[in-house]
């Protein structure tokens, strides 16, 4: 799919802060902006189950641009979920109300590694690449379209916790009594991720984010040998995969939840990527102080602020667009939005920061 065949984009606001070119206002997208906060969300899902609604295009597309029907935001995200890629290599992922992601059989030692297969993305996972072109056709090019994924460590995470973990404990066990397994878990990973970013390319995803959700459980040894070093390879891998293609490339924007300053600092310098997103604890000043004026930061308001009232919602949201400035900037939260964040605070988030 090539560009020529999707309507002209009316708003190119973020990609111009990817670049640092000026922007007429901070662009502003939310991580998880389509999700359980919206009634409309609410409703499609009683009727549809979580990764019934990833795997069928139509219902992707319908949710991803409910978010963008209702607010003045300046980027889409697709609807899908980082855990497509265990699926597709082989594990069962169920979605548990009240709980959340849980894989039933996960990986408790390096034996169990033989159970994984190294999919075909084209075909396992080609229902996210037909979301993204039906939603770019039905965008109109009112806003640009991220694709995304989970960064290997992440990944590597579920596979052995079999869920969400407040240590990970088992996973990081694992990069001290198998070390050598591990870089094998985390290449097999890398390879299927790369291939899956590049096909969301090739359908039509004018941006890619890859989500490092644990990076917080790394210290700046762990996050180099572990994180960094498949984050380098999905960025240099993906852009050779597309020039080979003759496919242009596309921003890149990485999220290393949680990492040190240190790491953050080290990423910026080698990493590769566009952007790097933020979380809540990382003061605006500071990390662009170290990671220098040519790289566009993105975030990274506390989720939980936005629990305040509106006018300081507003006034929080003003105050974040000026101690980033607006070169080289993206407004965000600092990790995905909760599922009973008030409407009227997400309106007035997007009016703060569009207002500086």
């Amino acid at each position: 799919m090539t560009e020529q065949n999707f309507p002209r984009l009316k708003n190119d606001q973020i990609l111009r802060a990817i670049k640092g070119d000026d922007v007429d206002k901070v662009p502003v997208w939310i991580m998880r902006q389509a999700g359980r906060y919206l009634e409309e969300f609410r409703e499609l899902r009683k009727k549809h189950d979580f990764f019934e609604i990833c795997q069928t295009p139509e219902l992707a597309c319908e949710i991803t641009l409910q978010p963008i029907n209702r607010f003045d935001l300046d980027c889409s995200i697709i609807f899908s979920d980082i855990l497509v890629i265990p699926q597709a290599m082989g594990l069962t992922v169920e979605m548990r109300p009240g709980v959340g992601p849980v894989l039933p059989q996960p990986l408790t030692d390096p034996s169990h590694m033989s159970r994984l297969k190294m999919p075909n993305v084209e075909v396992e996972l080609g229902y996210v690449g037909k979301a993204i072109t039906l939603t770019r056709h039905k965008l109109e090019g009112k806003v640009p379209l991220i694709g995304f994924a989970g960064a290997p460590w992440t990944l590597m995470g579920y596979m052995i916790q079999g869920g969400g973990s407040s240590t990970m404990a088992q996973a990081r066990s694992w990069l001290y009594k198998y070390p050598n397994e591990s870089h094998k878990l985390l290449q097999m990973i890398t390879d299927v991720l790369v291939d899956y970013l590049v096909m969301q390319v090739k359908s039509g995803a004018q941006l890619l984010q890859v989500f490092e959700s644990h990076g917080n459980f790394l210290n700046d040894e762990l996050f180099k040998k572990y994180s960094l070093k498949y984050f380098i390879q999905i960025n240099k891998e993906v852009k050779r995969k597309l020039s080979s293609l003759n496919i242009p490339q596309v921003p890149m924007i990485a999220f290393p939840k949680g990492a040190t300053l240190n790491s953050i600092e080290i990423f910026a310098k080698e990493a590769g990527y566009d952007v790097i997103g933020l979380d809540w604890t990382v003061d605006p000043k500071d990390i662009r102080e170290r990671v220098g004026p040519n790289i566009t930061l993105q975030g990274n308001m506390d989720p939980c602020a936005l629990y305040s009232s509106e006018e300081e919602v507003r006034q929080r949201a003003e105050k974040m667009v000026r101690d980033f400035g607006k070169h080289r900037y993206i407004a965000n939260l600092g990790h995905g939005i909760l599922p009973d964040t008030p409407i009227k605070s997400v309106e007035a988030f997007i009016e703060g920061i569009h207002s500086v």
